[in-house]
């Protein structure tokens, strides 16, 4: 993904000892506040920033991490530093991680309702910027080795972002691990499938939703998310009955 261009900041005052990470904290706040730098929007390099404001490696560093303590943007270990969205009030929503695997099913139900409907609005709203940022989400997914939890969720945020609605983003974001809680159940032994197989399934449903949201087919797009999520449910609820249930159902 190409580091978002930004001007250069005006010049600065006669500036003292230990003020230099905040030069740079105003600065990305600044240029975050009059979105010169959007949600999703990667950062200048270490390197760029060091240039454009005359600060060291450490300085930078230092303002990165008060940055991402403040939620301001995010970094992506061997990819870059990102703008979070801003903050909203919360939703008063009490939201419990899934610890059983009846809440997770549950959790699948109401995914189902909601982020089919985000598939179908991304595919009719989203700008190519936006099909970029669920690109490098899927491309996130595919590359993350273990517990693929955030790459995973970072993708389905990407998808309700490129509604434009930032009420979906709320709900997802609020939610968090809950929506995806395979750190909490684990989803690929309950299903009796290999972890490997497993992700490389749902890297190819997350192909589909990507490839119809580009291709501007909403119809597409929500079936493509349909499909992806009804059967993460039925592959978990199966693996979930006794033998003798099992046996029934295939009567």
């Amino acid at each position: 993904m190409a580091v978002s261009p930004i001007p250069p900041p005006p010049p600065a005052p006669q500036r003292v000892r230990g003020s230099l990470a905040d030069l740079v904290v105003n600065y990305v706040r600044e240029q975050v506040a009059s979105h010169a730098l959007k949600p999703g929007d990667q950062l200048p390099t270490e390197t760029a920033l060091m240039s454009l404001l005359g600060v060291s490696r450490t300085v930078v560093r230092e303002a990165i991490s008060r940055l991402q303590a403040s939620a301001v943007i995010e970094t992506r270990h061997g990819i870059g530093s990102f703008v979070l969205e801003p903050r909203h009030q919360p939703l008063g929503l009490d939201v419990v991680p899934a610890t059983t695997l009846a809440d997770l099913l549950s959790v699948l139900e109401l995914r189902i309702s909601l982020e089919t409907e985000c598939a179908g609005l991304a595919a009719q709203r989203a700008t190519e910027q936006d099909i970029a940022n669920i690109r490098t989400a899927l491309e996130e997914t595919g590359r993350t080795g273990g517990d693929s939890t955030a790459a995973d969720l970072r993708f389905h945020i990407s998808v309700a972002r490129a509604t434009g609605n930032r009420y979906f983003v709320d709900i997802l974001t609020q939610m968090g691990a809950a929506l995806i809680p395979r750190h909490r159940i684990d989803s690929p032994g309950i299903a009796h499938s290999d972890p490997a197989a497993y992700m490389a399934r749902v890297n190819i449903e997350h192909e589909s939703i990507l490839d119809a949201i580009t291709r501007r087919d909403p119809e597409g797009a929500r079936a493509a998310m349909r499909m992806h999520l009804s059967g993460s449910r039925e592959r978990l609820r199966r693996a979930s009955q006794t033998p003798e249930e099992n046996a029934e159902g295939l009567a």
